[in-house]
């Protein structure tokens, strides 16, 4: 079986195979620092959201340049794939609630410091019974929908019997509280966005006071994503947050405007779909080898990084249309593709490109790379 890999440590960028995930190594160390420069301005732990590298080489960055605390992956698949490539902080932003899942977070929890989100009672003792059979501790936030309408209950009142029953279990610890707006993450307009952010801190400001008069302190509150990151670690309330883009950024995050309508530039693009052109025999259009397959377009097209002579306007299966009115594209021609959403395009490709001074300089495995149990 081929490994797949696209260079080897050393190519220059025009040898590299297509397509290709690449980051642009220097533009990944400066969001790695713009996020630890906020995170230690505001007092704030970052605990990085994986869902978005999938990498253990990635994680293990974000801990030691960036300061993270540790990671946040959305599955069980997940957290094992990076616990088994040195992360040993995990926090689980999800329910676990299959009993052949627990189990396997529960073993989990005896190799590693691992969290899970809940936001049912009955899963409470479910989750006990796994962590004392295993002889782990787990950790356990509970889950509070602050607006975006997925997992979670309501804030306020119904926490408190989840908290209570968490905390009286054997084997469980209350860690706090989990209270993600993922809705407001991509709402383009400012003053929409940072409405939508003050609802959530309100709603999470009267869940932690309630606890607290319950004698239920929360160590973490947790939360929070590139688009309003700055919101909730200002509030004064959220302790720690979970951006994950802010490493590569993607064409939708860029639409995404700060108070002044300008598109935030706290972050750089930093990771590519590489690609070639494959075929040119028109004048005005020009066919790339990174199609659907080797991209995720729900958040829209892709967009060709510093170019604007050109436009990727279409694709099929594995082929991406170019738009190519002056006719200057020709066979070969290597493009950097801006995809549309990072995350699931991260998870089609087995391999990141790393590179720098125009080579190669690191090859990192896409670590849990269709880990979706």
């Amino acid at each position: 079986m081929s490994l797949n890999r696209p260079a080897a440590i050393g190519t220059p960028i025009e040898e590299v195979d297509t397509p290709c995930l690449m980051v642009d190594l220097d533009a990944f160390e400066r969001n790695v620092d713009t996020m630890r420069r906020f995170m230690e301005a505001n007092g704030l732990r970052h605990r990085a959201h994986a869902k978005t590298h999938k990498s253990a080489d990635i994680a293990a960055i974000q801990v030691a340049r960036g300061g993270a605390c540790g990671v946040c992956c959305q599955k069980v698949s997940e957290a094992e794939a990076l616990v088994e490539g040195g992360v040993y902080d995990v926090l689980v932003s999800n329910q676990v609630v299959a009993p052949q899942k627990i189990e396997r977070l529960a073993a989990l929890a005896a190799r590693a410091r691992v969290m899970v989100c809940v936001d049912d009672l009955s899963n409470v003792a479910d989750l006990s019974a796994a962590a004392v059979r295993h002889g782990a501790d787990l950790g356990c936030l509970v889950e509070i929908d602050v607006g975006a309408g997925r997992c979670g209950v309501a804030p306020g009142e119904p926490v408190l019997a989840i908290a209570e029953a968490i905390a009286a279990a054997p084997n469980l610890r209350f860690a706090g509280l989990q209270a993600y707006q993922g809705k407001a993450q991509h709402v383009y307009d400012h003053a929409e966005r940072k409405a939508m952010i003050q609802a959530a801190v309100d709603a999470v400001a009267d869940t932690v006071a309630r606890l607290k008069d319950r004698g239920l302190p929360c160590e973490i509150v947790a939360g929070a994503g590139t688009g309003t990151f700055e919101m909730e670690g200002t509030s004064g309330v959220y302790n720690e947050l979970q951006c994950g883009s802010y490493i590569f950024m993607d064409a939708d995050y860029q639409r995404v405007k700060d108070a002044q309508g300008q598109v935030i530039s706290d972050f750089e693009n930093s990771l590519f779909i590489y690609t070639s052109v494959m075929s040119k025999t028109k004048a005005d259009k020009a066919i790339c080898d990174a199609g659907l397959k080797a991209q995720s377009v729900d958040s829209g097209l892709p967009v060709i990084f510093g170019r604007t002579d050109v436009e990727y306007v279409k694709c099929s299966d594995e082929h991406g249309v170019i738009a190519d009115p002056g006719n200057v594209l020709r066979l070969n021609d290597k493009l950097r593709l801006v995809p549309g959403h990072c995350d699931p395009t991260v998870n089609v490709y087995d391999w990141y490109v790393g590179v720098r001074g125009g080579r190669v300089e690191a090859l990192w495995p896409v670590t849990a790379r269709g880990m979706c149990l």
